[in-house]
Formats: structure tokens, C-alpha cells, sequence
């Protein structure tokens, strides 16, 4: 077997800013080391500044939980059907099957890869003829692109099906200066360690009222009812983020645009020493769109092409990955009702996550692209 020595290149690795420490001491200094706190407080309104300041934020334990909420809160309930992008990573899908419902899947469109308004639309008429109205549409900004947000939004309205976003990999990201996480009947985001920001583990539910935020509040916190003793009146979730976690998020907050601008620092320099060849394909922003460029993800000619350079890249102890594999053609997923015109299969068969992370050196990207120039 042979023996790699080179440095590892991760595909999106965790990158700290230096300040997370500090708010993290004070939360061991005061004894803030239960759930909740200051912290939990502070990173919320942070989160809402830079959303625009007319959001409001629930700080979680991760973005799957934000889901979860935020389905049980539009009033998803066992045996309801839930529309979901196809194209996307299974934390978007498991929650519907959490509360007892239905996922319906669909496909892609080729713009930005994600949920096809085409597709959505056909799909909720044929759900709707066959007597079964969906109670919700789970839509994803892939990899950090916004979907297309001004036609689902217009679908959503049409049938008065809200819509959960997705933005678990999209914290950063615009459509027409308006952040991200902002769009949807409740929007929701991740700071698992390979996203944009990190706090370990975690995520935030969006809500565009007081409301639906202390109501998501009360189920992420056990549901206990207002009463000097324990009681419970509802089934509620152990899904609040810590006050240590909040801590690192604070900091994270603080170098939130830089690691933005390192990511689309790395696609550009793909991009610029890559585009030239016909066998690479990137994904381009539309007008009005603005990607925090998560991970640059490209497409090749082929399936054997694609496994080519992940091998080279693998054997040389450089990480990239396929792109996600669409939930339809899941085993867990495959029994559920699809609306697919094979969009997402090819990108899944041809599409290469390249090495992301804000904390890549120069050495390191010219070291991948140089693997990549000798075997394509």
C-alpha cells in the first residue's frame, strides 16, 4: 500500500477567527455553562443584524432540528405530503420523515441546480389531482447559490404552500441585496464544522415574526408550560443551543464576510486557472445573484472523468467529493414519489466539490490545480 506523506487538503475544514475565544471564557467566568445565556442572546442578534434586522432568530443545535421545527410549526403532521429539492443532503429530507409525512421530491433546473420551478408547479398539480394537497416545500440554495427565488416564491403564493429555506449552506449568500434565510415562510441555517461559519454543531430557525419564534423557542426547549412546577401540555425537543456554542458563533460572526470573500477568493482562482479548459464546467451566478461560493463544485464530460481527477486528487491527500447524490435515488428515499427529469442524476454523475475551506493557503491551491491540469 503506499504511503501518503503530503499535508492533507480538506474539502471545507473549520476556521476559527481568534475572537470566539474570549466570549467562550467569559461564559466558563460567569458559570454560563448551561443552555442558554448571554451568548445565546447576543449570537441571535447578530445573526438578525446581518441578516438586515428584520429577522427573528432562534438559536438551535443544529440545522436538521430548524427543520424539523419549522415543519412541525407550518402545521405538518403525520400522513401529510412535503415537497423537497431532490438535489440536496439528506438533513433537508429526514426531518418531513420525523413528523410522519411524505416527502416528494424534485428535480432540479440547470441555472443554479436548484429545485426546478417547472417541475415544482407540475408536481403540486398532480398532487393536488391526486386529492393530496402538500402542506409544504422544502427549497435549498445548493452550495451556497439562491435558488430561484422570485419564481418559487410566486408558486408558493399561487397554491398557498409555504415554503422552508434551506439555507444551511448559504449563510452569506444574496438574491437581489437581500440575504439569504429571509425569503421563505421560515428560513433556516447550519453551522456544522465544514460550513461557513461553525460553532461545532448548530443551526438557527428564521422567523419573520415574534410569534413563531418564541413558539419554536417553547419546542426546542422541552415545551414546558409557564408554571412554577414541570409541565407539558405539548411534546417538545431538546434542540436550544449552549451557551459555550453561542460563544464560538459570536466570534465566528465577527469574520463572517471574510471567510465569504476567501470562498469566492477560491472559486475565482479555479475559475481563472481552470475555465479554459473545455472538460471543466463551473457554475455561474445569474443576474441579481450572489453566492457565498460554500464549495466550488464543477461538472465534467463524464462520469470516468469526474473519478479521475477525485482519484488523482485522493491519492495525492487532497479531499473533493462527488456532488450530492439526489434523494430520489436514494435507498432510504426510493420507495416516495419523484418528479425528475434527470437533471440532478447527471449533475450527481459529473459534478466535483472542489477544496473550499476560507483557511486554504496560496501553496494549496496552486497545488490542486497543477494535480488537476496533469490529469485532465
Amino acid at each position: 500500500m503506499k504511503t501518503i506523506t503530503k499535508d492533507k487538503i480538506w474539502l471545507s475544514s473549520p476556521h476559527m477567527g481568534g475572537g470566539e475565544q474570549k466570549y467562550v471564557q467569559v461564559a466558563f467566568d460567569t458559570n454560563w455553562v448551561a443552555p442558554l445565556g448571554p451568548n445565546v442572546d447576543n449570537f441571535e442578534k447578530s445573526i438578525n443584524l446581518f441578516l438586515g434586522g428584520s429577522s427573528n432568530v432562534a438559536a438551535l443545535s443544529s440545522g436538521t432540528a430548524a427543520i424539523h421545527l419549522a415543519l412541525e410549526l407550518l402545521g405538518v403532521t403525520k400522513d401529510d405530503e412535503v415537497i423537497c429539492q431532490s438535489f440536496t443532503f439528506s438533513a433537508s429530507a429526514n426531518p418531513i420523515m420525523y413528523l410522519g409525512a411524505t416527502p416528494i421530491f424534485v428535480d432540479s433546473e440547470k441555472d443554479t441546480w436548484n429545485i426546478s420551478p417547472k417541475l415544482l408547479e407540475e408536481s403540486i398539480k398532480d398532487r393536488i389531482a391526486k386529492g393530496k394537497k402538500p402542506k409544504a416545500i422544502v427549497a435549498v440554495h445548493l452550495y451556497g447559490m439562491p435558488y430561484k427565488v422570485e419564481e418559487i416564491a410566486q408558486i408558493s403564493e399561487k397554491y398557498g404552500i409555504p415554503v422552508v429555506e434551506d439555507s444551511a449552506e448559504a449563510l452569506g449568500s444574496s438574491f437581489k441585496n437581500k440575504k439569504c434565510g429571509t425569503f421563505g415562510a421560515i428560513g433556516i441555517l447550519s453551522f456544522n464544522g465544514n460550513k461557513i461559519i461553525t460553532t461545532s454543531g448548530g443551526g438557527a430557525l428564521i422567523a419573520k415574526d415574534e410569534a413563531t419564534k418564541n413558539k419554536a423557542v417553547f419546542l426546542a426547549t422541552q415545551a414546558r408550560d409557564d408554571a412554577p412546577h414541570y409541565q407539558h401540555s405539548s411534546v417538545g425537543y431538546n434542540y436550544r443551543m449552549s451557551n459555550i456554542l453561542a460563544g464560538i458563533g459570536r466570534g465566528q460572526m465577527e469574520v463572517l464576510q471574510d471567510r465569504v470573500d476567501q470562498r469566492r477568493f477560491n472559486y475565482n482562482f479555479y475559475k481563472k486557472h481552470l475555465a479554459h479548459l473545455p472538460e471543466i464546467l463551473f457554475l455561474e451566478e445569474q443576474d441579481g445573484y450572489y453566492s457565498n461560493r460554500w464549495l466550488t463544485c464543477v461538472l465534467m464530460p463524464s462520469f470516468a472523468i469526474r473519478e479521475k481527477i477525485r482519484l488523482a486528487l485522493l491519492e495525492e491527500n487532497v479531499e473533493s467529493r462527488p456532488l450530492w447524490k439526489p434523494m430520489h435515488l436514494q435507498p432510504v428515499f426510493a420507495e416516495f414519489p419523484n418528479y425528475n427529469d434527470g437533471t440532478s442524476e447527471d449533475l450527481f454523475n459529473r459534478g466535483l466539490c472542489l477544496p473550499s475551506g476560507s483557511n486554504l493557503s496560496q501553496n494549496d491551491l496552486e497545488r490542486i490545480v497543477a494535480l488537476i491540469l496533469t490529469k485532465i
